[in-house]
């Protein structure tokens, strides 16, 4: 039977479902700010830890008035007292060995985002990169096929490490090789974000220059949890032409803003057919609006993707790097984008690195 104290601290951390952040739009619990929760008879110590965009003053009065309120009505709760916890000192911190982990996402599905995230990454490693791809869309795993890799078991080594299954010398993890393919993901919020972590702190990723992280489509609670679980060099957007994706790609854009993710730039796959017999190319779902949209919003435009047969091909058969193999629009455009984004991140880390100190002694 379970103790009063434990009945009293589940009734707890189900009201803080309750309690909203302002900047977000989405409950403290979900999103992962309750650092702790603490009985002391009939008082009741709730500790969050905020994000930089949740760190100010009126925000924490706005919260703690929503956690008194919340759990004014919890049997045996009789006080409340709530702490908070400075960004700086929450659990983020950087995967050992990892230079830059790089968030790719979408403000919506269909746009192509794990084919772009597969493709960069053996752009990447063309390059010399050591690089890392975290499939953190539990709940519409693709990479698996995309690279070959649906049969692979990874299994923990003795020191409980997972041991990562490789494409093109990429290493890889996804949620695809914990569930069958024929089988649904029905989790929520709480349970995702356990995975996309227990994956970032026990896959054996090793030395690293870049490990790129899949992200779900939107702007839910995964790319929440990232943000609040690493450090991350910067955020990647993929989206279409058409102005129905380039509003949902804005909004993913602001998303990370407010997260404090730098945004590295914009993606337009599916930008353009060119035709393979006469090299006629033709703009079928409009042309120019992303690399114009990141203009406006002053972020970099990191490429434009064409639409192309092989592209389909390739990701069926779970072959991405032949893609690179003929010369052509595909190859020239994914070659494009892995240049771009590496001067991107070199240009943001040379902007942030401290002047020299001059010493003048006379």
């Amino acid at each position: 039977m379970m103790s009063t104290a434990a009945a009293n601290r589940d009734a707890v951390l189900q009201a803080l479902h309750q309690v909203v952040d302002p900047v977000s739009g989405r409950d403290v619990a979900s999103l992962g700010l309750v650092r702790a929760v603490e009985l002391d008879g009939q008082t009741a110590f709730v500790a969050f830890a905020l994000p930089p965009q949740s760190a100010g003053e009126p925000v924490r009065r706005q919260i703690t008035a929503q956690t008194q309120q919340a759990l004014a009505g919890v049997p045996g709760v009789r006080e409340v007292r709530v702490e908070f916890v400075a960004a700086g000192e929450m659990a983020a911190r950087p995967l050992p060995g990892v230079k830059h982990v790089i968030a790719i996402g979408a403000g919506k599905g269909g746009v192509g985002k794990s084919t772009v995230s597969v493709l960069l990454a053996v752009g990447l490693a063309r390059r010399g990169m050591k690089v890392g791809l975290l499939d953190a869309d539990v709940y519409g795993p693709s990479v698996p096929k995309l690279t070959g890799t649906e049969d692979a078991e990874p299994a923990p080594d003795p020191s409980g490490r997972i041991e990562l299954p490789e494409c093109d010398g990429i290493r890889i993890m996804s949620m695809g090789y914990i569930v069958p393919p024929d089988q649904a993901v029905i989790w929520r919020g709480p349970m995702a974000q356990k995975y996309v972590k227990e994956f970032l702190d026990r896959g054996a990723w090793g030395e690293l220059d870049y490990l790129l992280v899949d992200l779900p489509p939107g702007t839910g609670d995964i790319p929440l949890t990232l943000a609040q679980s690493i450090p991350l060099t910067g955020a990647v957007v993929v989206c279409t032409p058409q102005d129905v994706a380039l509003l949902d790609a804005i909004k993913a854009l602001r998303m990370y803003q407010k997260l404090g993710v730098e945004p590295l730039g914009l993606v337009e796959n599916m930008s353009y057919y060119v035709c393979p017999q006469c090299g006629h190319r033709e703009h079928i779902f409009d042309h120019g609006g992303c690399e114009r949209a990141a203009r406006e919003l002053g972020v970099a435009f990191l490429g434009a993707i064409p639409l192309n047969l092989s592209i389909r091909v390739s990701g069926d058969a779970g072959r991405p790097s032949d893609n690179f193999a003929p010369a052509g629009p595909v190859a020239e455009a994914l070659n494009r984008l892995s240049d771009r984004l590496i001067e991107e991140v070199t240009r943001r880390a040379a902007a942030r690195r401290p002047l020299p100190q001059l010493r003048i002694s006379g």
